[in-house]
């Protein structure tokens, strides 16, 4: 059994207080981030084992959070897929996947050669962190992958996709069934890395209707952590925008689902049972606020789960960049204090 709280959490086990830690804690938010960044691209700062590791610790030496994840980026591992990325400054491939032929062309990367920074990375956080906090990886889900592959960047309509899905299903399956052979071999390479947990983020799963992500992405999803080496390793499902659909969710198979803040944690708990763990679900926008108001919402998420095992404090969505520092720390330090038993 871990002795980290946040994996003992994921299990659903007791805990002496409610694990906290930030979706993007990591980040620009941080003025210790923006100084690495200052002198490298972030393409470069992700490449850099050395300086990736060192912005991974800096939330944790300064938030005091019960986790760490990985720096890195979704996209990371479908660049030698083919696709040159870029970050102008979110996320844009030049040669966006529309045709058969694009898809014939992906390969799927050999992960020690194609991104052994990453691995790298992970391996010098294990010797950094040993006995202090687990290491959380992470990947993009198959859909939110191939919704940047297809598009080629963010979107507003999703209709590079959606006509890919609806018009060309055939073609959108080839996708997909490529898109989570990377991914389950991506996640695999982090867990013999040394990942203590693995985060699968589903950005863009809540585009779809419940009926269309049951068709569409759901298969995909469900394969992927069926596929994961997960011995020990608790998996976290977070899919932006579920909240009317976390039955289909649960299905999909992980340990413990993410939630954003578009539902209370009282009634995601209730629709998902007890053998599931949940994590959320703070609005980030909630850290523009005043101390107290902070803490009165942290109490509101806390009253909401009650005595029920199995809960992860963390924000709906990544932590915004121009967010104070200082009140992403109160925050942490409110999740501890009021949760603390005894």
């Amino acid at each position: 059994m871990s002795d980290y709280r946040f994996i003992k959490a994921c299990w659903g086990q007791p805990v002496d207080m409610t694990p906290v830690w930030l979706m993007r804690q990591a980040g620009r938010y941080l003025p210790q981030y923006m100084e690495v960044r200052r002198n490298v691209s972030f393409l470069e700062l992700c490449k850099t084992p050395e300086l990736a590791a060192e912005v991974t610790i800096q939330p944790i030496d300064y938030l005091g959070a019960d986790a760490a994840i990985l720096f890195s980026d979704i996209l990371t591992p479908v660049e030698p897929m083919g696709l040159k990325l870029d970050f102008a400054p979110g996320p844009v491939f030049e040669n966006p996947v529309r045709t058969q032929a694009d898809i014939d062309a992906l390969r799927i990367p050999e992960m020690e050669e194609d991104v052994p920074y990453v691995l790298e990375t992970i391996r010098i956080l294990r010797r950094e962190f040993e006995g202090r906090v687990p290491l959380i990886g992470f990947g993009g889900a198959p859909f939110t992958l191939a919704c940047y592959m297809v598009e080629g960047k963010g979107s507003k309509d999703f209709a590079q996709i959606k006509r890919m899905m609806y018009a060309e299903p055939q073609m959108y399956a080839a996708l997909m069934d490529k898109v989570t052979e990377m991914d389950r071999l991506y996640l695999n390479a982090q867990i013999e890395a040394g990942a203590q947990a693995i985060q699968i983020f589903d950005t863009w799963g809540g585009i779809l209707s419940p009926v269309d992500y049951e068709r569409y992405i759901l298969p995909y999803t469900t394969r992927l952590i069926d596929g994961l080496n997960r011995q020990g390793v608790p998996v976290i499902h977070f899919v932006k925008g579920a909240g009317t659909m976390l039955e289909l969710v649960k299905r999909a198979g992980s340990d413990v689902i993410g939630l954003d803040w578009h539902i209370s944690l009282n009634k995601a708990r209730t629709l998902l049972g007890t053998e599931v763990a949940v994590q959320g679900n703070l609005d980030p926008t909630v850290l523009y606020a005043q101390p107290e108001y902070i803490e009165q919402e942290v109490k509101r998420i806390l009253d909401e789960n009650g005595d029920r095992p199995g809960h992860i404090f963390n924000l709906g969505h990544g932590i915004l960049p121009t967010v104070p520092p200082e009140h992403a720390k109160f925050m942490v330090e409110c999740v501890h204090r009021l949760s603390a038993k005894g």
